[in-house]
């Protein structure tokens, strides 16, 4: 893409630097360790890597720019796996599965503190987490994970009165709401930026507009570009959703599908007049949520996921267009907050996520080399859990013994999506009863049970822990 056709979180901060783009690989070169893709998933753990060993040498090679993928046009939802508890537990046990909740919410914190000392200007506001309902049927959608979190001393989240939910979240269609103080809000490219500048200054290595064509596995393994080649002896392949494109054996591991956002010109006064508390993410309940936020310069994004499918895992030309929900998602802002409903829509977007089967992320060394790791799946929810990506990436690269290597999500992927073209029919089939479902919910008349059946193979998963934040 050229910079007219960024997604507009990313022409916003490309507008604010000066910086220029890396340079692409033209040659040749050695590394001690290599990384794919400079998102938040690889910069973390080239960062987290660097600090553990700042002798060691790192290159990091990019097909488009850092945050050219979904790090630089996500929601800017920072939220944690806390509401993902029951999904914890049954897959990786009781002790694994509290200590990975509390983890989540730790990187969040240590994303706070990194940003304030490396002065990333990024619009951070830690100000918590809103999860709503906005129909009857969502009341009480949350309550089972609520009292699950609070048997274990976990829980963050209090219920609020009916009318401070309202208040808070801006909306009187919120009938109930549950509240984190330990979530945050972020202009997400500033973000990827920022930690793409501090890579640089770190010493780290950073070679733009060049892809990875393929790779020759051993002791050293060679990555290849078009135009060069990096021997390393180790490497990390933090791609994501393109995780299928590059090695197809994962194609089955994911399912890409689209979150799709708007943004509002700003109008600080109609977000003040509807009593937004500013910072604050807002969910609500149903199986694909809708998500949104204000910003400090007085606009309001509104997202929804769980829209468009890929046929195969293949990335389609949707991804890097416009959003096709945008008179939707604009129908949806202004039912929310009525105070907006005459403030112009300044763009629409979307991007590709990677849902996995459980709706978590998951790593590993590739099959048979013990050199190559990979880490993606965040199932729309990485803005916070990337961080945790980056130090289970950056331990596995460093040859460590810890909490992180020794985690249950460094088993690789815990099931695998049905061939084509089943996955894909089967999306659709499950999305369209969600959508019929979420109408006659809204609208306070019943189910019809094919609806309910179908929709049920998407909610097992949980409303609540359904991610937002992309």
């Amino acid at each position: 893409m050229n910079q007219r056709t960024r997604p507009f979180w990313l022409a916003q901060a490309l507008a604010r630097e000066t910086a220029a783009s890396a340079r692409p690989l033209e040659a040749p070169i050695r590394a001690e360790l290599a990384i794919v893709g400079a998102g938040y998933t690889g910069l973390w753990t080239a960062i987290l890597a660097k600090q553990a060993r700042p002798e060691l040498d790192i290159v990091i090679l990019e097909a488009d720019i850092a945050g050219g993928g979904a790090s630089g046009r996500n929601g800017g939802c920072v939220l944690s796996w806390s509401t993902k508890l029951p999904s914890l537990l049954r897959l990786y046990g009781e002790a694994e599965g509290v200590r990975l909740a509390r983890a989540s919410e730790q990187a969040i914190l240590d994303i706070d503190a990194f940003v304030r000392a490396h002065a990333i200007d990024c619009d951070w506001r830690l100000h918590g987490t809103l999860y709503t309902a906005t129909s009857h049927a969502q009341i009480g959608a949350s309550d089972a994970v609520m009292a699950a979190l609070e048997r274990r001393g976990l829980s963050q989240w209090t219920r609020l009165p009916s009318e401070e939910v309202r208040r808070r979240a801006g909306s009187r269609a919120a009938l109930e709401g549950w509240y984190s103080p330990v979530a945050a809000t972020v202009q997400p490219a500033q973000l990827v930026r920022g930690l793409r500048r501090i890579a640089l200054a770190m010493g780290i290595r950073l070679y733009e507009g060049t892809p990875l064509c393929n790779l020759t596995p051993g002791q050293p393994v060679v990555l290849h570009t078009p135009r060069g080649q990096v021997t390393a002896d180790r490497a990390v392949i933090a791609v994501n959703a393109w995780m299928g494109t590059l090695f197809p054996a994962f194609r089955r591991t994911i399912a890409i599908v689209s979150s799709d956002m708007i943004v509002t010109e700003p109008n600080p006064a109609a977000i003040e007049r509807s009593g937004l508390d500013r910072g604050l993410a807002v969910l609500d309940s149903r199986t694909f949520v809708h998500y949104y936020r204000s910003t400090s310069d007085g606009r309001l994004m509104l997202g929804k996921g769980g829209n468009t499918f890929a046929y195969g895992g293949q990335l389609r030309a949707v991804f890097d267009a416009p959003s096709p929900y945008a008179a939707s998602l604009t129908n949806t802002l202004r039912h929310f907050i009525p105070d907006l409903s005459h403030t112009p829509i300044a763009a629409s977007w979307n991007g590709a996520s990677d849902r996995s089967v459980t709706g978590l992320p998951f790593f590993g060394a590739l099959p048979g080399h013990r050199n190559l790791w990979y880490g993606f799946g965040y199932s729309g929810n990485g803005v916070g859990p990337s961080r945790m990506g980056g130090e289970i990436l950056a331990s596995l690269a460093l040859g460590l013994d810890n909490e992180w290597t020794r985690s249950g999500l460094v088993a690789g992927p815990l099931g695998r999506f049905p061939p084509e073209p089943v996955r894909f029919l089967g999306s659709l089939l499950v999305r369209n009863a969600i959508r019929r479902q979420e109408r006659a919910q809204d609208r306070d008349q019943p189910v019809r049970p094919w609806d309910q059946w179908l929709a049920g193979f998407a909610a097992s998963a949980g409303k609540a822990d359904k991610a937002a934040a992309h």
